[in-house]
């Protein structure tokens, strides 16, 4: 189940909430009690294991000779 990160604007008090997506927009009462809490924008991270990082693929090479393929002005 995802947890959603929130702010109160009485308090201040940040706090988190797990909760299904489907409810990620209802409204979420402070621990405090206070009801006037606003949904913070928050970020996914992950780490892989081996530390290793997939090369991006490499696209191949472009024709540097001359002709009308290979990038001289023939056109």
């Amino acid at each position: 189940m995802p947890s959603y990160a929130y702010r109160c604007r009485s308090c201040g008090d940040t706090f988190e909430m797990s909760r299904p997506m489907a409810e990620a927009s209802d409204p979420a009462d402070c621990p405090r009690g206070h009801t006037d809490t606003v949904k913070l924008l928050t970020t996914f991270g992950t780490v892989s294991r081996g530390g290793a990082v997939p090369a991006a693929p490499q696209l191949p090479a472009m024709p540097s000779g001359g002709g009308c393929c290979g990038g001289g002005g023939c056109c």
